[in-house]
C-alpha cells in the first residue's frame, strides 16, 4: 500500500522471518559465529536461546540456506508432541515413512537411514525450534538420539532453538546428561539503541528506500517501546509507514510513532520474560512519581539485561577456555612425550660414548703401565725408539742371510 509512495520495491519491515533481511547485529554475528562452528565441527548438541522475537528463526534459516547442500536437515517447529509423535516427525521430514503407534520400529527406521548416510559420507543435522514446550520424557527421547553412533563418530548432530525457558529447563536435576552433552550454546539479546537505527537503516536500503526516512528522534520512540526487539520494531514500523502514507509524510517523525503508539493503546510490543512479568504484577510502593518508577524500572531492565548477556558470554567463553585448554594440554603431552624421547636417544649415545672411552683409558693406562713395568727392556742414552727397531729389524735380516 505504501510501497509505491516511499519507492520501496516491497515491505520493508515483514512479521515472517525472512532470511534475506537477516541484520547482523554484533550479536547477530556472534551467535552465527558460535552455531557455525558447532555445525562444522560436528558437535553432538547446539543451544540457541533468546527472548521472543529476537531473530532466532531467521538467523537459523539463514545458517540452512548456507549449509543445506552439504548437509541433511530435518527441521521441527511442532513441539507440543509425545516422544512417538516426535520420532514421526523426524521420519516424515526426513521424507521417510513413520509408524504411528510402533515406536522401536520408529528408532530403527531412523538410525538406518544414519547408517546409510554414514556410509556415504553424509551428514545430518536435527533442529528443534521452540524447544521449550518440549516435556521433560521428549527432552529424554532428544538425548537418546544422540547416542546413535558408528565407531567413534555420532550420527546425527541437534539443534536446540528456543526461549530462555528452555535454558531454565535444561537446569534440572532430571536432564543434566542433555546438559552435560551440549557443547555450543549462545544466548541472543535485544538491539540496543545504536543497532535499532541501522537495523531500521539496513531494511530500507534492501527494497531501495531512504535510508534517513525514519527521523532519530522517531527511532529514539521506536526503541524505546521495542525494547530493540526486531520484530517489534517491524511491527511498529511497518504501521508508522501506514500513517506515513495516510499522511503523505514525506519523512517519519516522532509524532508519528507516538499516534502509532497512542492508537494502539494497551498493546505489548515486547515479550517480557516471566519472571519480569512477575514482578510487575506485584503491587509498587507508593511514594514515587508514576513517571520516575517508569524510568527507574526501564533502567533496572536494562541493567539485568545487560547482566544476563554478560552472564552467558562469560559462560560461553568460560566452555571455550575449557575445550581449548584441553586441546593445549594434549599438545603439551604430545611435545613433552617428544622431549623425552630425544632425550632418551641422546642419553644412549652418550653412555655409549662414555663406554668407549672408558675402554680407551683403560688401555692407555694398561700400556702405560707396561711401558714402566722393570721388565721391559730399557733403550740405550740417546737411543730412539726407531733407532732401536731399526736395528732389530738389521740384525735379523743378518740372520736370516
Amino acid at each position: 500500500m505504501y510501497e509505491k509512495f516511499y519507492g520501496l520495491s516491497e515491505k520493508p519491515f515483514h512479521i515472517v522471518p525472512n532470511p534475506s533481511f537477516l541484520y547482523l547485529s554484533p550479536k547477530h554475528q556472534h551467535a552465527l559465529t558460535y552455531l557455525e562452528y558447532g555445525i562444522r565441527e560436528g558437535m553432538g548438541f547446539i543451544l540457541l536461546t533468546g527472548e521472543i522475537g529476537t531473530g532466532k528463526t531467521t538467523l537459523i534459516r539463514h545458517i540452512l540456506n548456507q549449509i543445506e547442500t552439504e548437509i541433511e536437515v530435518a527441521v521441527i517447529f511442532n513441539t507440543n508432541v509425545s516422544a512417538n509423535q516426535l520420532l514421526s516427525l523426524i521420519l516424515q521430514e526426513f521424507e521417510l515413512e513413520a509408524d504411528g503407534s510402533d515406536k522401536a520400529r520408529n528408532l530403527d527406521r531412523i538410525y538406518q537411514f544414519l547408517i546409510q548416510k554414514y556410509a556415504s559420507r553424509g551428514r545430518v543435522l536435527l533442529v528443534i525450534d521452540e524447544a521449550q514446550n518440549l516435556s521433560d520424557d521428549v527432552l529424554e527421547e532428544v538425548r537418546m538420539l544422540s547416542n546413535l553412533q558408528a565407531d567413534d563418530t555420532l550420527l546425527l548432530q541437534i539443534m536446540l532453538v528456543g526461549q530462555p525457558e528452555l535454558k531454565a529447563k535444561l537446569k534440572r536435576p532430571g536432564l543434566a546428561q542433555l546438559t552435560q552433552r551440549i557443547a555450543v550454546n549462545y544466548h541472543l539479546m535485544p538491539l540496543n539503541r545504536e543497532e535499532t537505527g541501522i537495523y531500521i537503516t539496513s531494511r530500507l536500503e534492501k527494497v531501495g528506500g531512504d535510508p534517513d526516512l525514519f527521523t532519530q528522534e522517531a527511532v529514539d520512540e521506536i526503541f524505546k517501546a521495542s525494547n530493540g526487539t526486531p520484530r517489534s520494531i517491524n511491527l511498529l514500523c511497518d504501521s508508522a509507514l501506514v500513517y506515513g502514507f495516510a499522511d503523505e509524510l514525506e519523512k517519519i517523525d516522532k509524532a508519528t510513532v507516538a499516534q502509532v503508539l497512542e492508537d494502539k493503546g494497551g498493546l505489548t510490543w515486547t515479550a517480557e520474560p516471566a519472571s519480569v512479568a512477575r514482578e510487575q504484577a506485584v503491587p509498587l510502593a507508593t511514594g514515587y512519581g508514576g513517571g520516575d518508577l517508569g524510568v527507574f524500572e526501564q533502567r533496572m531492565e536494562t541493567v539485568e539485561k545487560l547482566t544476563q548477556e554478560l552472564r552467558f558470554q562469560v559462560a560461553v567463553l568460560h566452555e571455550e577456555i575449557e575445550r581449548n585448554a584441553g586441546g593445549f594440554k594434549d599438545g603439551l603431552v604430545r611435545e613433552l612425550t617428544t622431549q623425552l624421547e630425544q632425550e632418551r636417544s641422546k642419553n644412549e649415545r652418550l653412555l655409549m660414548e662414555y663406554g668407549r672411552i672408558k675402554e680407551r683409558l683403560k688401555w692407555l693406562e694398561k700400556r702405560h703401565a707396561d711401558a714402566a713395568s722393570p721388565h721391559s727392556e730399557a733403550l740405550p742414552a740417546g737411543e730412539s725408539a726407531v733407532e732401536k727397531r731399526t736395528k732389530k729389524s738389521s740384525s735379523w735380516f743378518s740372520f736370516r742371510l
